[in-house]
């Protein structure tokens, strides 16, 4: 039985270093369940002091498993000719389960010392003389491993932007592209739809990774890249991009949980951080005030900071033009840009920018000054961000995004919405645009790969907000889990507030033909879509629906308003 869960080879920045390492999970079961006596032993022959094992199965054990463990690396090393190495050790939710990494310059020999340290582990129980003899053999094997390649990662010849966030993180990122096509610039952007080069699709998929870094900046001609950079390609291969021009950070909040030993929002926060740590010390490291771990990042990173916030009196903005950052918010209705050395700057109405949908997406808002944000601090014309924020159309240039249309005498809405809070905000447009009377109908919807606290959760938030409910699941995206499964635990988030009739629709679009049927005049019929982005345009379109143009939607609020 070996400690080894997983080795994992990580290209960039990451999680535990700026630079590559080495991530390996490790089951330290054997260890945690000794006897105290045959714990401290061990230990012992390793060479360490005066230790206290704890507990059986402890926090205590854990702890000391993580002094040992950390011990052995770079007594491994110092057998093998290393004469510093960083080490990181990190404890997971299972006080059995550890993570220790390690910077690589070579990646056959960084195995190698990997494999060696597990050999170590696994010989836990063996008398002192073996545990010395073998520490030994494993570090000279370490050392006489050819050395292999070196990392992978990039460093770029032309601007980069660096997006990341828990919501957000997509459209922002279209947007600073948009901008700097607007800029007259060749931009290359990577996300989780594909590669784009100058506004056209090169690749599809999911390029949020290290591979999505390498396949903009390889495209010819490129003379700005802006790269979405999500929470798993950061856990599983680090950042593909040694260091970025502008880092940007959207928000933090509860997604995720429960995967690659990322438990608590303070733990995503970490993963987000990373792009911010590698921002160039004369860039920009752009952070959103109103989000308290957001904000902080600020303060680990080698760049200025540019804060935006809504609220022009926010704390923040103080504190970061007192610190001689920037600021981009709200005055009098504009965007404005402040500085502590000039005047405010106003660049152009909220409501003039599509995204904001009149102002009334309060997301979008942050969004759009997170953008302007990245943009100025590239160095872009004012005149550039202006135009390319006008200019950006919600369903043309921001797909599965708020994509709002009218048909017959009511309104559909398609989004991703896929937490708690991007349903929130769903729920506030519906509400910003329905008619006096009028209904909100809403399509639920979830990968299966989403925490059942976080599925429940959203249906009751989704149960609360509507008036009718129904469940459209994402078929291709269920990752192993039966859609009757997922229904038990939406249902029992609607049953939280006493909606109980939620039927269940195989797919997106099926739940969606559904509520357009039952839809009256005024009302708001909203679909959570992940995957049917396309098919449900091609069908609603079918059906007579029209894309909401700016002067519709200004109309639709003015309404709802009034």
């Amino acid at each position: 039985m070996t400690s080894q869960v997983e080795l994992r080879v990580l290209d960039g920045a990451n999680l535990y270093f700026s630079r590559a390492a080495v991530k390996l999970t490790l089951d330290l079961s054997a260890l945690i369940d000794a006897p105290a006596p045959t714990a401290k032993s061990y230990a012992s022959a390793l060479g360490l002091g005066t230790t206290r094992p704890g507990r059986i199965g402890s926090g205590f054990r854990q702890r000391f498993a993580i002094r040992v463990v950390g011990h052995i690396v770079r007594r491994i090393a110092r057998e093998a000719g290393i004469g510093r190495i960083g080490v990181r050790v990190r404890p997971e939710a299972d006080v059995r389960r550890l993570v220790v990494a390690f910077p690589w310059a070579h990646e056959q020999r960084a195995r190698a010392l990997g494999q060696a340290i597990v050999e170590v582990i696994d010989a836990f129980g063996t008398d002192e003389a073996e545990l010395t003899t073998l520490v030994t053999a494993v570090g000279d094997r370490v050392r006489n491993e050819p050395p292999g390649n070196p990392p992978t990662t990039l460093r770029p010849k032309v601007p980069v932007v660096a997006v990341t966030g828990t919501n957000g993180k997509t459209t922002t990122s279209r947007m600073i592209a948009h901008i700097g096509r607007a800029a007259g610039l060749h931009v290359g952007w990577s996300s989780t739809d594909g590669v784009y080069f100058d506004g056209e699709l090169v690749e599809y998929g999911d390029f949020s990774g290290p591979s999505g870094a390498g396949r903009v900046l390889s495209q010819p001609g490129i003379q700005l890249a802006v790269t979405e950079t999500a929470r798993g390609g950061i856990l599983r291969r680090g950042i593909g991009v040694a260091s970025n021009d502008v880092s940007v950070v959207t928000n933090v909040s509860a997604d995720h949980l429960g995967l690659g030993g990322i438990d608590t929002v303070d733990q995503l926060a970490e993963v987000k951080a990373v792009i911010t740590k590698i921002t160039r010390p004369r860039g920009w490291c752009v952070v959103n005030g109103d989000d308290p771990r957001t904000f902080a990042m600020r303060l680990d990173s080698p760049a200025k900071c540019w804060v935006f916030s809504r609220d022009a009196d926010s704390p923040s903005i103080r504190t970061v033009l007192e610190e001689g950052g920037r600021a981009t918010t709200v005055l009098d209705g504009f965007v404005t840009v402040l500085d502590n050395a000039s005047d405010a700057e106003a660049l152009l109405k909220v409501t003039d920018i599509p995204m904001t949908l009149s102002g009334l997406s309060h997301y979008n808002v942050e969004n759009a000054l997170a953008a302007t944000s990245a943009a100025l601090g590239l160095g872009l014309p004012k005149a550039a961000v202006v135009e390319g924020l006008t200019s950006f159309s919600p369903n043309e240039n921001n797909p599965g995004r708020m994509n709002m249309y009218s048909i017959r005498d009511f309104t559909v809405v398609i989004d991703l919405a896929h937490n708690e809070a991007g349903l929130e905000a769903l729920l506030e447009i519906m509400n910003g645009v329905r008619a006096e009377g009028s209904r909100l109908l809403l399509a639920l919807g979830s990968p299966g790969d989403r925490s059942d606290e976080m599925v429940t959760a959203m249906g009751a938030i989704g149960a609360r907000g509507a008036d009718r409910v129904v469940i459209g699941h994402k078929d291709q995206y269920l990752r192993g889990r039966p859609p009757s499964e997922l229904d038990a635990v939406f249902r029992e988030g609607t049953s939280s507030v006493g909606v109980d009739d939620v039927p269940s629709f195989p797919t997106e679009l099926d739940a969606a033909k559904a509520l357009v049927a039952e839809a009256g005049p005024g009302d708001v019929v909203a679909v959570m879509s992940l995957q049917d982005r396309a098919s449900l345009d091609a069908w609603l379109r079918s059906e007579g629906a029209t894309v909401d143009t700016p002067e519709t939607l200004k109309s639709k609020v003015e309404r709802a308003q009034h």
